[in-house]
């Protein structure tokens, strides 16, 4: 008997996603994020806890949005570790802009450990309502009945 299971791929391409082996392990995996839009611009919050603020980076270069964060790794010295579990090392993500954004007005923070970014929609890009114009008033319309009999 076979038995079909359309979602193991993905159980198997996710838990290789989250537990994959890329550089040390000390080295960060991911930065996890959030993405919505709010009226007329996104908001990016991204989790970098124990990130020094003055190394955190924002920058947009031909439509791609990258943000940088550095975690600096603790000293060694003199320590006896019993478990380490926190990453160390530098923290990147990017991602591809779209037309519609003005990337002169884009702004972050940094505050308790997450970063935001707020992408504004160029004037362009926001939605508008347009006026219908039509001419004049209504004019009746004139019909006419015939008697069949």
């Amino acid at each position: 008997m076979l038995r079909f299971d359309p979602f193991s791929d993905l159980d198997a391409m996710t838990r290789g996603l989250l537990t994959s082996q890329t550089g040390t392990d000390r080295s960060p995996r991911f930065m996890p994020m959030d993405l919505y839009k709010v009226d007329d611009h996104y908001v990016l919050t991204a989790d970098l806890p124990g990130v020094d603020p003055g190394s955190v980076d924002v920058s947009v270069d031909n439509g791609t949005l990258t943000l940088t964060a550095h975690r600096s790794a603790r000293s060694t010295d003199s320590v006896q570790w019993l478990t380490s579990e926190r990453f160390f090392g530098t923290y990147r993500r990017q991602l591809s802009l779209g037309e519609g954004i003005d990337t002169t007005k884009i702004s972050a923070t940094y505050e308790n450990g997450v970063l935001t970014v707020t992408i504004p929609l160029a004037e362009r890009a926001r939605p508008r309502r347009i006026e219908v114009a039509h001419s004049g008033g209504s004019k009746p319309i004139e019909t006419t009945t015939v008697d069949a009999g």
